[in-house]
């Protein structure tokens, strides 16, 4: 049978390690779930969830938990609290509404392997902290909407696995994507480099051109200052300095 409420008495459970809640038809989870400190692997995958409960991820509870399995639910977005639970290594998020990560991911220092394929069009970005998951392994991005990776995923030294397919990806581009994970690596570690050198290049050919848009001023002040004075000279009008001649002859 098909569950739609966990009971809050799940709370006394205190020695549970392993939560199986999967294909049920769950819309949210008790908040003294968070109370299970001896819990490792939470599996509420497949139901129509779309949030988690705070205490979930108030992991003074729940920092042992290794394992997180989300997928197949409605989840919006991760709570900022998700970044205290340390012992996670293993994150799968894939199909959901995600439509981004917060900061706070980068603090996983221990996941190894995060699934967040399939959030379709609400994925579209990547927070630049991705760059703190120093031992992640294995990382699916595949059918969301993502058009450019955060130049800090060149420092994922440990990463072998990368799918980024269906994603409208500018950066990198498809030649780099070709070559594989490696490549790719480089290519994003590379990427502020590159992009510093373009931004010097740009301003020195402004500087450049604002020089000469002022010296062609000043050529062009100049010559009308001579073409006056010569103009003025020829019609009649003199200058100060020819009339102060003719008198003293």
């Amino acid at each position: 049978m098909r569950k739609q409420i966990i009971p809050e008495s799940i709370a006394r459970l205190e020695k549970l390690e392993e939560l199986n809640l999967s294909s049920n038809l769950l819309e949210s989870l008790p908040e003294p779930i968070g109370m299970l400190r001896n819990l490792k692997s939470l599996n509420v995958s497949g139901n129509k969830l779309n949030a988690l409960p705070d205490t979930i991820c108030l992991c003074r509870y729940l920092g042992n938990l290794r394992r997180l399995s989300i997928h197949l639910n409605k989840i919006q977005s991760l709570p900022a609290s998700i970044g205290d639970m340390s012992a996670l290594c293993f994150v799968d998020a894939h199909m959901n509404e995600l439509s981004g990560l917060p900061d706070e991911i980068g603090r996983l220092t221990n996941l190894e392997i995060l699934n967040l394929s399939s959030n379709f069009t609400n994925l579209s970005q990547l927070p630049n902290m991705i760059g703190g998951l120093i031992n992640l392994k294995e990382l699916d991005l595949s059918h969301n909407q993502i058009q450019a990776l955060p130049y800090t995923l060149g420092r994922l030294d440990k990463l072998t696995k990368l799918n980024l397919e269906h994603n409208p990806l500018d950066i990198p581009p498809p030649e780099v994507i070709n070559e594989g994970v490696e490549a790719i690596k480089t290519f994003m570690h590379d990427l502020p480099v590159e992009e510093e050198r373009k931004s010097s290049l740009e301003g020195n050919d402004q500087t450049q051109t604002g020089w000469l848009m002022r010296g062609g001023s000043w050529l062009l002040n100049s010559a009308s200052f001579v073409g006056g004075s010569i103009s003025g000279y020829l019609m009649g009008g003199a200058p100060k300095n020819a009339a102060y001649l003719e008198e003293a002859l």
